[in-house]
């Protein structure tokens, strides 16, 4: 999977929130100060050509819509970024954010629930295979 740029992230949030929409409805949702129409018809464009959206034509219109979901994308994204920040890790990950003060007590204390909740069913799971 390719790679985005800031620009065509935003473009990509916008179309995910949206589900489908016209270049038009994206620039309703930017931010100000807006980029020029064309701007945002080229990066739409773009995310085409990469193989993040697609459309439906109305004439001379086109309708876009995600065929990446924010979900594959969000699991792409982390995972190059935990195996290029913290040695493929995400126990690295998390130790950075809990040394790092970033994580509350109520938020390490929810993590730590999670993560006992985790380990039990793959407990289960592995009990499973094994029989």
């Amino acid at each position: 999977m390719k790679e985005l740029t800031r620009a065509e992230e935003q473009i990509m949030q916008i179309l995910w929130e949206l589900g489908r929409g016209f270049v038009k409805d994206i620039m309703d949702r930017l931010p100000e100060p807006k980029p020029a129409y064309n701007t945002v018809s080229t990066i739409v464009r773009i995310l085409e050509r990469k193989g993040f959206v697609s459309y439906h034509a109305y004439g001379k219109t086109h309708q876009y819509y995600p065929v990446v979901s924010r979900d594959i994308y969000r699991k792409h994204f982390l995972n190059r970024f935990v195996a290029n920040y913290f040695g493929d890790s995400f126990g690295e990950l998390v130790n950075f954010f809990a040394r790092d003060r970033r994580l509350s007590l109520s938020e390490l204390e929810d993590l730590n629930r999670r993560l006992r909740d985790e380990i039990e069913r793959q407990r289960e799971v592995h009990d499973e295979r094994d029989q």
